[in-house]
């Protein structure tokens, strides 16, 4: 293993707008995203699908298509640099959002959601590679928990302004509105944003660069603790794809909310304080991992375990009005869908930052990539899908509340992902630990 590039470099004002930059490709990247699931309703209605088709329309068919182009696009961002790729990949899948918003039948609509998986597929790897070229490790946690603003800040906006442009104008006017932002942002980004400099390859690595796709695919698949944490991500995303996909039409099929209503809950409410949870962990990761290793992965363990029992209940709680703010009505059960959107959100700084400690920068893009390709597969894949397929199931005997019994059915993968970390710690921090042995034994001998 060698240090990324960015353990070698100054931060600036420079390398902060740079994480400025991405972190806002990854606010709309996500928004482009989660937009589909404030719009199932409409999107039903208009073109009379099932559950199943939504879900193999916000999940199987992205998933696929994501999968297939991540790896390549990942190898290419460590070949010919991160900025390219995630620029083309930016205005890609942004014109593709709009482009759902002039679907005429269910398959167009399919056929343009693939295209924004493919621009997608080029978004996540290298931009999380970009963060850790642009950072030392001890700011890396940090750095990325600002970029892994994505997914709430995208819930924030894509369901709660989604959502009230979707019921004031309609739903193609939303994607229209919601993906012309990112084609001025990748052009942004390749204008303006200086690339980091190429790292000095390490001794232990020469010629690494250069090697086949076979030859680094197998040190990934080789490298301890590596599979486990995957499989970590994996679990924790069909979770939280599953819910992503469904919490709106959740409250309007079980609390009885309006379209509208439903984003502001959703993305403002749960939205903020998944954001709030993302940045805290990044400074707690940090700051424990200074200490141990192992925090890297013993953080969203513990965050994964203080989940489980307020998604349930935020799943489970009956129907009934807390309090109101305005003419909006907050259900009782919203109030701990609050708490669980704060912790739920730990897992995925510190597994995205454990790839930066054990992978060199000529491996990086590609490691994220495989692990992001893992995640999204079977987390967008089989989330949605599976959540729609159950809700379906339940239907015939539960009507109106299948959907909470479906959802709440998911929130047990969280025990399965600490699980995972809990095996991999071990392994982790003896690679950590061996790597930093590494430059000591070379002083000593030097």
């Amino acid at each position: 293993m060698s240090a990324s590039p960015g353990s070698q470099q100054r931060t600036t004002w420079h390398t902060h707008y740079a994480l400025m930059m991405l972190a806002t490709i990854y606010v709309f990247n996500y928004i482009d995203r989660l937009l589909i699931s404030i719009l199932i309703e409409p999107i039903k209605l208009e073109f009379g699908v099932s559950d199943t088709q939504v879900g193999l329309l916000s999940g199987v068919a992205f998933a696929i298509f994501y999968t297939v182009f991540g790896l390549p696009l990942g190898r290419l961002s460590d070949r010919i640099g991160r900025k390219p790729v995630i620029a083309f990949a930016c205005v890609a899948w942004s014109a593709m959002t709009m482009l759902c918003g002039v679907a005429t039948s269910f398959a167009m609509l399919l056929l343009f959601r693939i295209g924004v998986a493919v621009g997608e597929a080029g978004g996540t790897a290298p931009s999380v590679a970009m963060v850790a070229d642009l950072y030392p490790p001890r700011q890396r946690s940090r750095a990325l928990s600002i970029f892994m603003m994505g997914p709430s800040l995208g819930a924030v906006l894509g369901l709660g302004l989604g959502g009230w442009i979707a019921q004031t104008y309609g739903w193609r006017t939303a994607f229209v509105v919601i993906g012309a932002p990112g084609v001025v942002l990748g052009l942004l980004l390749w204008l303006t944003v200086r690339s980091p400099r190429p790292p000095a390859p390490a001794v232990s690595a020469a010629g690494a660069a250069q090697e086949s796709w076979h030859a680094t695919l197998r040190g990934l698949l080789r490298t301890p603790s590596f599979l486990l944490i995957t499989l970590a991500g994996t679990l924790a995303g069909i979770m939280g794809y599953a819910i992503g996909t469904w919490n709106p039409s959740f409250l309007i099929r079980s609390h009885g909310t309006s379209l509208q209503d439903a984003g502001l809950l959703i993305g403002l409410g749960g939205g903020i304080s998944a954001t709030a949870g993302t940045l805290l962990c990044g400074s707690i990761t940090d700051r424990l991992v200074a200490r141990d290793p192992g925090w890297q992965l013993g953080v969203p363990l513990l965050a994964c375990l203080i989940s489980v029992p307020l998604g349930l209940a935020f799943y489970l709680w009956p129907a009934g009005t807390a309090f109101h703010i305005g003419s909006l009505a907050i259900p009782e059960a919203f109030l701990f869908y609050l708490g669980f959107s704060f912790a739920a959100t730990w897992w995925a700084v510190p597994l995205y930052g454990s790839m930066s400690h054990l992978f060199p920068a000529n491996r990086l893009g590609q490691a994220t990539a495989l692990f992001a390709m893992s995640l999204t597969l079977f987390g967008v894949g089989l989330g949605p899908i599976i959540v729609g397929g159950l809700s379906d199931f339940f239907s015939a005997s539960i009507g109106k509340e299948a959907l909470r019994y479906a959802l709440a059915s998911t929130v047990g993968l969280y025990v399965l992902t600490a699980l995972c970390l809990l095996l991999a710690i071990p392994a982790y921090r003896r690679q950590i630990g061996a790597a930093a042995a590494l430059p000591d034994a070379a002083s000593a001998r030097a």
